[in-house]
């Protein structure tokens, strides 16, 4: 079964993102700040990270960045779910190394879908 991070500090959001997760075949493990995250991912076992950018302590471009750098964290898909919705922060997102990229307001069953893709075989 395949562990997915959920960094994010809206609690409701992330419970809703715990329990569709959780329906789908996933392990969820939640985080509400970009620190945790950093922790949580360094610690192994985690097979993707949906991170939100807007994050306290660390922010989630700054997460990213600091994902991509470690070769422990390197290879892990992220997919960004954010407010921010700017050209700039997509493009930036994608070009530090996002799998993917998706806006809120979004349909939990496309990310789903698009979480499927990046994990093929993982359930």
């Amino acid at each position: 079964m395949a562990r997915v991070l959920i960094a994010d500090d809206d609690v409701i959001l992330s419970e809703l993102l715990r329990f569709r997760f959780e329906g789908g075949g996933y392990d969820v493990v939640l985080a509400a700040d970009g620190l945790a995250a950093l922790d949580m991912a360094a610690a192994g076992g985690v097979d993707l990270i949906v991170l939100d950018s807007m994050m306290p302590i660390i922010s989630g471009p700054e997460v990213l960045a600091r994902l991509k750098a470690d070769p422990r964290t390197a290879l892990i898909p992220v997919v960004m779910l954010t407010a921010r919705n700017g050209e700039s922060d997509v493009v930036a997102a994608l070009r530090g190394g996002a799998s993917e990229y998706m806006t809120k307001p979004f349909i939990p069953q496309e990310l789903l879908v698009r979480i499927e893709k990046l994990l093929p075989g993982a359930l």
